[in-house]
């Protein structure tokens, strides 16, 4: 099932279901089990974040697509801080970066951030679809170590 986080009214939506929430417009669907779809683009500064949530039983894997710069990063924070902060909270979370060009520090502390709070509240947190220049700059940091293999998923390349 996926989930789908929004910020349309200044405050950040997230559901699950397959018709699509829009609070500013007062439109929001919702299915027969009661739940609610929501599609989040994050427009920002001259890049388009685009996050999507699925919910895989108790595990969520976050997508981010796009350029992840100190102008986007709040927004996949806070996407982060809602799915932390859920009830019931997920047994584990991976970010899958398959879909992000490029990464600035910023989105790499929202990272480590995520990762603090997942494993404070005994939580699994994994990256995975690291490549090219992000898993480089991962490297070049030094903070790849931070996600040890059990920690980054079996997709990381």
């Amino acid at each position: 099932m996926r989930r789908f986080i929004e910020r349309c009214c200044g405050r950040l939506h997230a559901s699950r279901s397959f018709e699509r929430f829009r609070h500013d417009s007062g439109l929001y669907g919702q299915t027969g089990n009661g739940l609610r779809i929501v599609t989040r683009v994050a427009n920002t500064s001259g890049s388009n974040l685009e996050i999507s949530v699925d919910q895989l039983g108790n595990d969520a894997i976050v997508r981010p697509s796009g350029r992840i710069n100190v102008d986007s990063s709040p927004d996949l924070r806070d996407c982060l801080l809602a799915i932390l902060s859920a009830e019931p909270l997920p047994r584990a979370i991976t970010v899958d970066l398959a879909g992000v060009p490029y990464i600035e520090t910023s989105g790499i502390a929202t990272l480590i951030e995520a990762l603090k709070i997942a494993h404070h509240r005994q939580m699994t947190f994994c990256l995975q679809g690291l490549g090219g220049s992000v898993l480089r700059l991962f490297e070049v940091i030094g903070v790849l170590t931070l996600f040890d293999s059990s920690s980054r998923g079996e997709e990381v390349s």
